[in-house]
């Protein structure tokens, strides 16, 4: 478990798929998202969480005191190049609280400290400005654009890249998200 000052992030269970198929299921957050399929059909989100390695690190991100899923943040890891993809959603009644910012900083000091990555990267449609501004907030540097590289929806769009290196984030200072950093139980 990863706790931040108003969230705490857990490995999603088979329990988590009527809140994600509830939340991701939004057309909303399905459009500004490359992957999450829509309509989110039954049995997509026990699909999915079945297929999870165990070393994946997918979280479910919860607010403190509160049982209920509001969206999801993982690492995708490349072990062999110390490195790894961040992506994350938030539902739509959350969106606009910072709840997605505070999990993606949460999450690259996890990847940094106890994982030991050298680089995390996300990648963004072009034209998913709140998400760009998330990555911004976590020190994340623009990389690249891969113009029309994606059809999303029936239309090519801008696929954008990010990337922090380990050095860079080090030198901003580490700061703790937890008392306990790097805790992440199954």
């Amino acid at each position: 478990m990863i706790l931040t000052a108003r969230l705490f992030l857990e490995p999603i269970t088979p329990e988590d798929a009527d809140g994600i198929r509830f939340l991701a299921g939004d057309e909303a957050v399905a459009r500004s998202a490359l992957n999450i399929p829509h309509p989110f059909e039954e049995g997509m989100a026990e699909a999915w969480i079945g297929g999870l390695k165990p070393d994946d690190v997918v979280l479910a991100i919860r607010q403190k005191g509160k049982d209920s899923i509001i969206g999801m943040i993982g690492l995708i890891r490349d072990e062999v190049n110390e490195s790894a993809e961040l992506s994350y959603w938030i539902g739509r009644p959350y969106w606009g609280r910072g709840f997605a910012s505070e999990s993606a900083m949460a999450v690259v000091e996890y990847g940094f400290r106890s994982l030991g990555l050298n680089r995390i990267f996300a990648t963004t449609l072009g034209r998913n400005a709140p998400s760009i501004r998330v990555l911004e907030k976590a020190g994340f540097t623009p990389e690249g654009c891969l113009r029309s590289h994606v059809k999303h929806w029936g239309q090519f769009e801008d696929l954008l890249y990010h990337g922090l290196l380990r050095k860079e984030y080090e030198s901003r200072g580490i700061r703790e998200t937890s008392p306990e950093p790097g805790i992440l139980s199954k």
